[in-house]
């Protein structure tokens, strides 16, 4: 008897298929293969490269602030000084180029290939983080300006430097994910990448100061040099640069009229495809929300640490921690389990227990294990909103949009997460810490009925 063939699914086509990708990158999978679990996606030898690439950079990217504290502490701050004025001063100097060039930046991502883009970005990258030894160095000991040590002023604007690539680095990952993974594989992409992200969150900062110390004394014992530090961060994004080199990835750029406009005009494209497309829209809205509440919960967390008799303010990171692992076994899941689940019943889920979660957290706020398990179980709903928005956006957004339609998600992504970080802080001072966490849990509620309201309208 004849197999009867499987039905057509929207999902089904293959990115080779698509303009702009060279049919000379190899299937490595089954067309009748079922579509759940990681293993069809670990048997991809570009997204294996490409996801092994994002390891090493994410890994950098974490561990930088705290390289950044490491050099603070030992060369300029003073004995009876605190460091939080230092620090902020290079988390605006990280958070700037975020707000200023993420839209911008996508634009000209997407007039390009994607894979030269995330290797020049990580090995520049890379290279300005090794640089950080000489220059300190060659300023020895100069006059301050402004009340400021010149070698501050210089990590000012690495961090500056770093933070621009970085926003060119971000849209080329989405843009070329979509290019080198099915369509009805994305969901188990952006868990992995998730997973990762949070992993590397836990590790940079829960081990990062003992890392640099190991790579400092491996540094002095082997070599002879005081610049270990520098030189762990700038090897692991150059290993990153690497890694993306050996993706077999060829563009061709079909769409020859898109250079023929202006970045502006292009962004007015980007906004009328998000304005056209209620799919994309909603999903950027609910990826707004959530990375809103996320930036806000970071803040709070601080104040929480205060409240609980059995933590110190500094163990702070233990909470967050919750939530990197909750997203962690989240993402998980939903790479998992989840392919066959509609995406509405995901979001919903998630909505309702992000929501659920915050309200317990504000009436047990000093209870410590409820608290950790309240943020955990925050970032595990957070995980079946969050990773099927994304996924959306990378199936619905066409090849020849994607560099404009990331650009801005980066650009609003970045706002998201910059505006809580001075509101949280003062909402809490005003109405306290308790209805502070129930207006995050009614914003996660509106976010999510707006969605429903605009992916109805016309």
């Amino acid at each position: 008897m004849t197999k009867p063939a499987p039905p057509e699914s929207p999902f089904n086509n293959s990115p080779l298929q698509e303009p702009g990708l060279s049919s000379e990158i190899p299937e490595t999978l089954d067309s009748q293969e079922s579509v759940s679990g990681f293993l069809p996606v670990l048997r991809n030898f570009n997204f294996l490269t490409l996801w092994s690439g994002q390891v090493f950079s994410q890994l950098a990217d974490k561990v930088y602030l705290v390289l950044m504290i490491a050099l603070i502490s030992s060369r300029f701050q003073a004995a009876d000084q605190s460091i939080s004025g230092w620090v902020s001063a290079i988390m605006i100097a990280f958070t700037i180029p975020a707000i200023l060039f993420g839209s911008v930046a996508g634009i000209l991502v997407g007039r390009t290939a994607k894979q030269p883009v995330l290797v020049i970005t990580n090995v520049l990258r890379g290279a300005l983080v090794l640089a950080i030894p000489f220059l300190l160095g060659w300023v020895g000991q100069a006059e301050s300006v402004g009340g400021l040590p010149l070698g501050f002023y210089l990590l000012l604007v690495i961090t500056f430097l770093v933070s621009t690539l970085t926003q060119f680095f971000a849209p080329a990952e989405q843009a070329i994910l979509p290019l080198v993974v099915e369509n009805r594989y994305l969901l188990s992409a952006n868990s992995l990448y998730t997973t990762t992200m949070m992993a590397a969150a836990i590790v940079g900062f829960a081990i990062g100061e003992q890392v640099l110390d190991w790579a400092d004394a491996w540094a002095q014992g082997f070599a002879g040099i005081n610049s270990g530090k520098s030189l762990a961060v700038g090897i692991s994004y150059i290993v990153a640069g690497g890694l993306i080199l050996l993706m077999r990835v060829k563009e061709t750029e079909d769409d020859t009229a898109q250079q023929t406009k202006n970045i502006w005009a292009d962004i007015r494209d980007g906004l009328s495809y998000l304005q056209n497309n209620l799919a994309v829209r909603g999903a950027l809205i609910q990826l707004v929300v959530l990375f809103s509440v996320f930036a806000a919960l970071a803040v709070l967390a601080v104040r929480i640490a205060e409240v609980i008799p059995a933590l110190q303010t500094d163990q702070f990171g233990l909470l967050l921690s919750a939530g990197s692992v909750g997203l962690g076994l989240g993402a998980l899941f939903v790479g998992q389990f989840a392919q066959s689940l509609p995406r509405a019943q995901l979001a919903s889920v998630g909505t309702v227990g992000m929501a659920t979660s915050l309200a317990v957290l504000s009436v047990f706020t000093t209870q410590l294990w409820v608290a950790i398990a309240s943020i955990a179980f925050f970032g595990l709903f957070s995980a079946l909103l969050g990773i099927p928005a994304q996924t959306t956006i990378q199936e619905e957004t066409p090849p020849q949009m994607r560099g404009k339609v990331f650009g801005l998600q980066n650009n609003a992504v970045n706002i998201a997460l910059s505006l809580p970080l001075a509101l949280a802080g003062i909402a809490e001072q005003f109405v306290g810490l308790q209805l502070t966490l129930l207006g995050l849990a009614s914003l996660i509620i509106l976010g999510n009925i707006s969605t429903w309201y605009f992916s109805r309208s016309t």
